[in-house]
């Protein structure tokens, strides 16, 4: 008996080594082990019975209270002044501004609806508990009359709420295919709280410690915001690749980009609502996700459904308020009025093919109660990008109802969910527009109303249509189109560009290259060929230089590699636009003509229409470069921005080519940026168009010309040595500034 005591006592003792073991693997799962299954009794601590509530990430979910937490936030930033949010003591906020783990089977909370007064046929949108995520937030612009320093301008919003994926989390050293969170409750979990794992991460700044120039006031036009966040966006993104390729490092840009802006509260039509988005247009493209969640259009940085809760009549439902066909579903979209639409859920986490029946449930659940409610839902497309194998277009295609909804057996024979939407009638056309171009590309004689099937007569690369569809003008004033600048003395007797030592190519990073150093110490293009960043001049490698012409510094001299038409506009002459989609940074053309004199100018300078001076380079270029505030990058020197006008003058009267075109525009897309490439005189270089943002097909190409406004309208302008009155301005831009010089 005194020996079976001694053993009893050691297996208790054993136990009680293990006790803490077990504890942690029962607070890991959140879940409760049948004694039946591994013969342990299931003894808790004390402190273990307290209420359990499923928390959001960042919190126990351990609760010290009985009272059901009710967190307000707003969808991703800084509170607005005058709210509460402060927090306890060594307690994270509720939603980290890019990541949120939702906990699965989360019950309402309850807690008194605030409504705003957005309508959406019968139905009031309130903030209540329940779409896309467990939690739902009031958004900025309900909650507060004056935004934080870095929101643009807002408009009253419906409630918004937050996706698992709306706002992916970063880490520094994230691969290029992203680096996946683990998250609690996947799709089909039955856990009753967070897993509670403990991820990293840095909390982002709220606000600028320094004002950004390139900040709208809340007062600017919503399509000024929508375009200076994106604009921003992609400068920050393209500097963050230009330091990546430097160290050889390959990261996910467009995601840093993203959390870096959001961080700063950068961000434009903050909350969700029903319907078409302020500043964003039908046709508007983009190339990343993440724009389309800076600006409100789609907050779901991955999932294609995006929906909130919204208050009708008889009650609270869930409503899809934008999709995305991005190709991963099976979707029929060869209709531009029709969409077939297949539900989300079902596949597995690395395997394409669905192992189980789509639920009716996230997603699916809110796009069949839009069926009944009838609300619209915005619609964005997608197509393959050429310049990229593996990149999309993402194309904005406006407003659409649902039709119709059933279900029915997938390719691997599992039951999916399927969904008809129409478009909406009298709205400008979006996919329309690129499919009509790609037959157009497939068959060049269907293109109507051709006067001139090229223009250049084959001097380009690709052959330059000429279009009018509104009159009988049967074409522009005889000139002789040239592709390059004709300067007043042969390059071979100008100031000789030094060249580079690099074998085969300049490569970023390689700080023995002349070139780059040149250049401030960075080659100027990306991998892609898209400036990076504008600078008063810039050196492209040489007949001097020992790199072959497939080097990433050479672009401009390679002439245009777009699609171009020139067409006759409506009441501005002849423009330009392209059949191609133009992504922010592409080179467009150079301005060709011949380098005239002082005396020629003022001899005909009143009567030539086609001189361009280096003389004025226009608010919207000026911060079209990433802030360092933003980058926080010390590499960049504000000094080197400044402007710095050329004497030089290029006349396109005579000869010229399709830069003679361009129209002048208030709120221009492109911009001009001196280049360097068969001579080293920097006051006479040649003069490159570039885009400042992402460019839509069929869509006119800009530039600012000069000086507007009263005082352009008022007196003889003399930029340089030119002198001629203003003209009226008709580019129609909601900034427009009545006259241009």
């Amino acid at each position: 008996m005194r020996a079976r005591g001694a053993e009893t006592a050691r297996v208790l003792r054993g136990l009680l080594h293990l006790y803490p073991v077990l504890f942690a693997m029962e607070r890991h799962s959140n879940c409760t082990s049948s004694s039946s299954e591994n013969g342990v009794l299931d003894v808790k601590p004390l402190r273990s019975l307290a209420p359990m509530f499923p928390a959001p990430f960042g919190f126990n979910a351990i609760t010290q209270s009985t009272v059901p937490p009710f967190v307000r936030v707003t969808p991703f930033g800084s509170s607005p002044a005058g709210s509460d949010s402060s927090y306890p003591s060594g307690v994270p906020p509720a939603f980290p501004p890019f990541s949120f783990h939702k906990a699965p089977n989360q019950k309402p909370m309850n807690p008194d609806p605030v409504s705003v007064a957005t309508h959406v046929g019968d139905a009031h949108v309130a903030m209540t508990p329940g779409a896309n995520g467990s939690l739902r937030a009031s958004p900025l612009s309900t909650s507060a009359k004056t935004p934080t320093s870095g929101t643009f301008w807002t408009p009253s919003a419906t409630n918004v709420s937050i996706d698992e994926d709306e706002f992916p989390s970063l880490d520094d050293n994230m691969p290029a295919s992203g680096r996946k969170t683990k998250r609690a409750g996947r799709r089909g979990s039955n856990q009753a709280g967070s897993s509670g794992t403990d991820v990293k991460r840095k909390r982002p700044n709220k606000s600028l410690n320094t004002e950004l120039p390139l900040l709208p006031s809340s007062s600017n036009h919503p399509r000024e915001s929508v375009e200076i966040v994106l604009m921003t966006y992609d400068a920050l993104r393209r500097r963050l690749l230009q330091l990546d390729e430097a160290k050889d490092v390959n990261r996910r840009q467009d995601l840093k980009a993203g959390a870096i802006m959001a961080g700063k509260d950068l961000k434009a039509n903050a909350g969700k609502r029903i319907g078409p988005v302020p500043g964003v247009e039908i046709g508007d493209i983009f190339y990343f996700r993440f724009e389309m969640c800076l600006i409100g259009l789609h907050a779901p940085s991955m999932a294609g459904i995006d929906y909130m809760t919204a208050s009708f009549s008889d009650k609270d439902e869930p409503v899809a308020i934008c999709i995305v066909s991005a190709g991963g579903y099976e979707n029929e979209d060869d209709d531009v009025d029709v969409l077939i639409y297949s539900g989300q859920g079902g596949s597995g986490k690395h395997d394409k093919k669905q192992p189980d029946d789509q639920k009716l449930e996230r997603g699916n659940l809110a796009l069949e109660r839009s069926l009944h409610r009838k609300n619209q839902i915005r619609v964005v497309r997608s197509t393959k990008d050429v310049s990229c194998p593996t990149g999309k277009i993402y194309i904005y295609d406006g407003l659409y109802k649902i039709d119709d909804s059933w279900v029915e057996k997938g390719k691997t024979g599992f039951n999916i969910f399927k969904y008809k939407l129409l478009r909406e009638p009298g709205q400008p056309d979006g996919i329309a527009v690129w499919k009509m171009i790609q037959k157009w590309k497939e068959n060049p004689s269907s293109r109507g109303r051709v006067i001139l099937p090229d223009i250049s007569s084959g001097a380009e690369n690709i052959p330059v249509c000429l279009i009018n569809d509104v009159d009988d003008e049967r074409g522009p004033n005889h000139f002789v189109y040239v592709t390059t600048v004709k300067y007043l003395r042969h390059t071979t007797s100008m100031k000789p560009l030094e060249g580079c030592m690099c074998l085969s190519v300049c490569l970023p990073g390689d700080t023995n290259c002349f070139c780059a150093q040149q250049n401030d110490g960075d080659l100027p293009y990306n991998s892609m060929g898209l400036l990076v960043r504008r600078k008063p001049l810039i050196y492209e490698c040489s007949v001097s230089c020992q790199c072959s012409f497939n080097c990433r510094n050479r672009v401009t001299q390679k002439g245009i590699r777009l699609h171009f038409e020139v067409f006759r506009t409506k009441d501005r002459g002849w423009g330009l636009r392209s059949w191609d989609p133009i992504r922010a940074g592409t080179f467009i053309c150079e301005y060709a003509g011949e380098v005239i004199s002082k005396t020629r100018v003022e001899d005909d300078g009143e009567e030539d229409e086609y001189i361009f001076q280096a003389m004025y380079l226009g608010e919207k270029a000026s911060r079209w470069n990433c802030g360092p505030e933003l980058l926080e990058d010390p590499d960049i020197n504000n000094s080197n921005e400044v402007f710095r006008p050329f004497p030089i003058t290029i006349s396109a009267k005579n000869s010229g080519n399709i830069a003679r075109f361009m129209n002048h525009s208030c709120s221009p897309n492109v911009f001009w940026q001196p280049v360097l490439y068969d001579h080293g005189d920097e006051d006479y270089p040649h003069i490159m168009f570039f885009a400042i943002k992402h460019i839509p097909p069929m869509t006119e190409l800009t530039y600012d010309y000069g000086l507007h406004g009263d005082e352009a309208g008022q007196q003889e302008i003399g930029t340089g040595f030119m002198s001629q009155r203003a003209k009226k301005c008709l580019c129609g831009s909601p900034n427009c500034q009545g006259y241009f010089g």
